[in-house]
């Protein structure tokens, strides 16, 4: 197609100015070349030919074959692109899920694990280049999934996390110390945590604010998310007989001083989520501040189209030359 044919020397095409040029001197020099005796009839000399007439055309081929010089002088080609992209600024991510009894609160809808859940999903779709991992912590934590650049096994790690895993409690400490575990022996330029909790830490043998020093210690920074509304919240106070839950209005309380500390010493930020959107915004927000550097290499491979035109102005030349020693022959 004629879409991704560029030419390498398109300053050559000036060169058909010389055309009008050449028509120019063509016709000024034929007019030199007609004979001037004039005769009142030709009847006497019988039949003409009419090749005379053509002669032209021997000119005009010429002109052509010149065309096709200066195209293939402009050097025709075609331009196949490929692109390769390489990450060159690698980012490790750990989420670290607060999997506590108050996280099936119904103040987010329908309760914060799985309004969490949700957004955690979508968040870790929009970053395709780097590597997450998943712990869950409750009064103790574990590493649900290590990093890995592996989308769909942490997505699928991400919905297997539900309430009843681990005994209840809130131990922000275990849950971050867990988290910098997984990411101290990484060698990725930007190393996060995403630590969220509804709660007041009251669990673990690991204080939070040591849990912080490690992760200061391994350049890891902490983004924290308190997750609940400003006063009451619907949320789990009793089993019924059948095993469910009786709801009933709590206090919502969560420790932001010891969550903006954490943020604060590592480098991160700390973040209030009182519903649906605004942990949604939360996360974005997240997305934005840690971009992965993605560099794009382009390769561009050409292919010279030029050598049909060489010979199309060889053939037009060969056909004015065999024209012009044979049957044009007698009138040149």
């Amino acid at each position: 197609m004629l879409d991704n044919i560029s030419f390498a020397n398109p300053y050559f095409f000036w060169l058909f100015l010389i055309l009008p040029l050449a028509i120019a001197w063509y016709i000024f020099k034929r007019k030199e070349e007609t004979a001037a005796l004039r005769i009142s009839t030709i009847k006497s000399f019988g039949h003409t030919s009419f090749l005379p007439k053509l002669k032209p055309g021997l000119f005009i081929l010429r002109l052509l074959a010149l065309s096709a010089i200066i195209v293939a002088m402009a050097r025709p080609q075609t331009e196949d692109i490929s692109t390769r992209t390489k990450t060159t600024k690698g980012i490790d991510i750990v989420m670290a899920i607060d999997v506590s009894s108050s996280m099936l609160a119904r103040d987010l809808k329908p309760n914060r694990l799985s309004a969490l859940k949700e957004v955690a999903s979508d968040f870790i779709k929009k970053r395709p280049n780097d590597r997450i991992g998943l712990v869950a912590y409750a009064a103790e934590g574990y590493t649900k999934t290590p990093i890995t650049t592996d989308k769909d096994i942490v997505l699928n790690a991400l919905k297997e996390i539900t309430y009843g895993q681990l005994e209840d409690g809130t131990a922000v400490g275990m849950g971050l110390a867990i988290s910098v575990n997984r990411l101290k022996e990484s060698k990725a330029k930007s190393k996060i945590i995403i630590l969220l909790t509804d709660g007041v830490n009251n669990s673990g043998f690991i204080e939070p604010q040591t849990a912080a020093d490690l992760a200061v210690e391994y350049g890891i920074k902490t983004y924290t998310i308190g997750l609940g509304t400003n006063g009451n919240a619907l949320s789990p106070v009793a089993y019924n007989a059948d095993g469910s839950y009786r709801y009933g209005m709590r206090q919502v309380e969560i420790d932001e001083d010891l969550l903006k500390s954490i943020a604060d010493v590592t480098g991160g930020k700390y973040f209030r989520a009182t519903d649906n959107e605004t942990l949604e915004e939360i996360y974005d927000e997240i997305n934005k501040l840690e971009k992965t550097d993605i560099e794009e290499f382009k390769y561009y491979r050409y292919e010279e189209k030029f050598r049909p035109w060489v010979l199309l102005a060889l053939g037009i030349l060969l056909l004015e030359w065999i024209l012009r020693n044979t049957v044009f022959r007698s009138f040149i």
